[in-house]
């Protein structure tokens, strides 16, 4: 299920990025007291009440000002309102309503969207009588905040969660394998489709970032029901033009949100660049099962060695993607297109296994025994018991005399030998220290 997105937008200079900052918990946006500083929108996750969200940070939109790169900023936030769920409007209380306020307000009652009204920069409760002329915006209650002092902050986000859709668990059966195809634009994604397809089914093109959307084709093959979600390729912040391929990035991470697994799509003739690194990362992060698949094989000058060298390559750059395995394909020939389906039906099987509690508690007795864990001014990690609490990916809890003793390196261990023991081949194992009181 992908989760909810919540846009922040507003005029220039009334506090959106030190909001966004605020929520976020990070200081990802720059803020500066200059109009027209944030000139991208910029994505993060965030969370409240255990409900996950992604929210984007827009530049401030003036209908005013003819100045191109305004108008860019101006076009990507309507961007970001067009493929939001909810919206954070944000004016600065100590000013009072502008022109531009009236502007945005109009624009985003035509969105038809839930907008939730954030007063800005009331930071004292003297400021609060300066809240109630914003009723006139026609946008509901307004709410006093402070994005530099952290005040109210609480109470928008639970006026902003109240207006989460309510998404149905699934749009499909829970036998049916969701797979995305993820990738910098013109590696042959659609291309991929199409040849596993065996049909024309997406529009396929020479010219970067044909496909501008997720597009969902379900299928059956050898009485296994799949689903591919093509996405829009993603290229690098700061490279990016086109304000349609920036837009599609949102789109491409709440697919693999919607994924079983995703297959991380590397054009075979260009080696790897930084850029594949990167949207490999969303994948990993997502916790979705993984495969590398080198496409444009049958472009690639080859000896023998040509494969194991781009193996041990992608190994080296991909290092928190070692459990992924690899595939050389070639959608334009159909070149080992036949090893695609049958290697994502075994990912999805093994990220949804599920280890009996009995035997994985043997397993880590075992472990422990051979390798004891290190010890730390005199004192040793005890793991008292061990459950598998999750699926999707694979998520165990061991449950330990003091989680502060669980060194990233023994958890390591841990986890290679749970590998070693069990078929888990393309998903993340995550591991999780509770204190046994917990």
């Amino acid at each position: 299920m992908a989760n909810p997105v919540v846009a922040i937008v507003g005029r220039p200079n009334v506090g959106k990025s030190t909001l966004f900052n605020r929520i976020v918990g990070e200081r990802l946006a720059i803020v500066e007291d200059i109009p027209g500083v944030t000139r991208d929108r910029l994505y993060s996750q965030a969370e409240w009440l255990g409900k996950p969200f992604h929210l984007i940070d827009t530049g401030g939109i003036d209908f005013d000002d003819h100045d191109e790169l305004l108008e860019s900023i101006r076009h990507q936030a309507e961007l970001a309102v067009d493929e939001a769920d909810v919206i954070v409007l944000v004016v600065d209380g100590t000013v009072g309503i502008t022109d531009q306020d009236q502007d945005v307000a109009r624009m985003l009652f035509r969105s038809k969207k839930p907008v939730v009204l954030a007063v800005n920069k009331i930071d004292n409760p003297q400021r609060l009588n300066d809240v109630y002329e914003f009723y006139s915006l026609g946008m509901g209650e307004p709410m006093p905040i402070s994005g530099a002092h952290a005040t109210g902050i609480g109470d928008l986000l639970d006026e902003i969660i109240k207006h989460f859709p309510e998404y149905e668990d699934d749009e499909y059966d829970e036998d049916v394998i969701r797979v995305s195809l993820i990738g910098r634009p013109n590696v042959g994604k659609s291309s991929l489709v199409n040849a596993l397809l065996g049909e024309e089914r997406v529009i396929v093109s020479d010219i970067a970032g044909t496909t501008r959307d997720a597009i969902d084709t379900p299928f059956t093959f050898e009485g296994q029901e799949y689903v591919l979600i093509d996405t829009a390729g993603m290229r690098k912040r700061g490279r990016v033009y086109e304000s349609t391929e920036k837009y599609s990035v949102m789109r491409a991470l709440r697919a693999m949100e919607r994924s079983d697994v995703v297959l991380v799509v590397i054009n075979g003739e260009e080696g790897i660049i930084e850029q594949d690194k990167k949207v490999a990362g969303y994948a990993h992060e997502a916790g979705r099962g993984v495969i590398i698949v080198v496409n444009k094989w049958d472009a690639v000058e080859k000896d023998e060695r040509t494969m194991n060298k781009f193996i041990a390559d992608i190994r080296e750059e991909f290092k928190y993607l070692a459990y992924a395995p690899i595939l050389f394909v070639s959608a334009k020939t159909k070149q080992r297109i036949q090893t695609l389906l049958p290697k994502v039906k075994q990912v999805a099987e093994q990220h949804a296994m599920r280890i009996a509690t009995p035997v994985l508690n043997d397993l880590i007795h075992e472990a422990t025994t051979v390798t004891p864990p290190p010890s730390d001014k005199g004192r040793r990690l005890r793991i008292n018991y061990a459950t598998q609490v999750a699926v999707k990916p694979p998520t165990f809890v061991l449950f330990v005399n003091d989680t502060e003793l669980m060194h990233f390196s023994y958890q390591r261990y841990l986890e290679n030998k749970i590998r070693e023991a069990f078929p888990l081949e393309g998903t993340p194992v995550r591991i999780l220290a509770r204190n046994k009181s917990e």
